[in-house]
């Protein structure tokens, strides 16, 4: 199966699945993986349905969990990446923001994605030059003319090791962000902050961290509706980046003047697909 619309529809029924389990398993166990990180029986349930299906359906295509790391993924040209709950700190205070995160990738490059929000009843889609869609629509980015007139999503604060450090540029930039835009909002998802972007609810999405399981799927998503996404300095995004911006195109040039005022400290790693957990 090489069409890239035939893999599209692949990810779509693994997601099927995924979505039943997220809304029809009861929470019943959260173990902690990390200082303030943690893992639930959905999440485990789901990376496990998701990877067994995709075994089955596309067995020359590797597969990489946020929990169970690499499954064969190494050298192989394509690899699915899948986040099993995107918002596990959501779900797990009955806050619906959360969602399955599926995505496709060809070296550094996400090439398809499909998320669902199972409690929000919203799925998107999308493949490399094929374009975006939720619910059956096309897709496409906001236009909006000024950064005061804008609502930016941003990523968590960070958590566990060198949070403190990391945390510093984060603090920065929610600042420079509250002295210039319309509003700010923290919504805990990274697949919810890259669909809304996609689909308008967002003028831009700022991460300051650039996890492939958390990426992927919402990058090709909003690149397919129209967005600009990239790097803090305005480089093209792919899964090596050190942070993910995703923009409509008329604020791209305003927001990396202000980006550029960030002030630079470490940001957290970005393991790669096939590095270890």
């Amino acid at each position: 199966m090489t069409e890239l619309s035939d893999l599209v529809r692949v990810a779509d029924a693994a997601v099927d699945e995924a979505a039943a389990l997220v809304k029809g398993m009861a929470l019943e166990a959260v173990a902690a993986k990390g200082e303030r990180d943690m893992v639930t029986n959905i999440d485990l349930a789901v990376e496990d349905r998701v990877r067994t299906f995709l075994d089955r359906e596309t067995p020359d295509i590797g597969f990489y969990g946020e929990e169970g790391g690499d499954a064969g993924a190494t050298g192989r040209p394509l690899t699915w990446v899948l986040d099993p709950v995107d918002g596990t700190a959501n779900l797990t205070h009955g806050i619906k923001l959360c969602g399955v995160s599926l995505g496709l990738v060809q070296g550094q490059e996400a090439v398809a994605g499909v998320i669902d929000l199972p409690f929000l009843d919203e799925r998107y889609s999308a493949g490399r030059g094929l374009g975006a869609f939720a619910q059956g629509q096309r897709l496409r980015v906001r236009t909006s003319g000024r950064l005061d007139q804008a609502i930016v999503g941003i990523g968590d604060y960070a958590v566990g090791l060198n949070a403190e450090e990391k945390n510093k540029q984060r603090f920065a930039l929610t600042q420079l962000l509250a002295e210039e835009v319309l509003r700010i909002r923290m919504l805990g998802s990274a697949a919810i902050d890259l669909c809304w972007a996609a689909s308008g609810r967002l003028d831009a999405c700022i991460a300051l961290s650039n996890h492939p399981w958390d990426m992927a799927a919402g990058v090709v998503i909003a690149r397919e509706a129209g967005a600009v996404v990239m790097d803090l300095d305005g480089s093209e995004h792919n899964l090596a980046s050190s942070a993910t911006v995703a923009v409509t195109p008329s604020l791209q040039a305003p927001l990396i003047n202000l980006l550029a005022r960030l002030e630079s400290s470490p940001s957290s790693a970005t393991p790669r697909v096939g590095d270890a957990n």
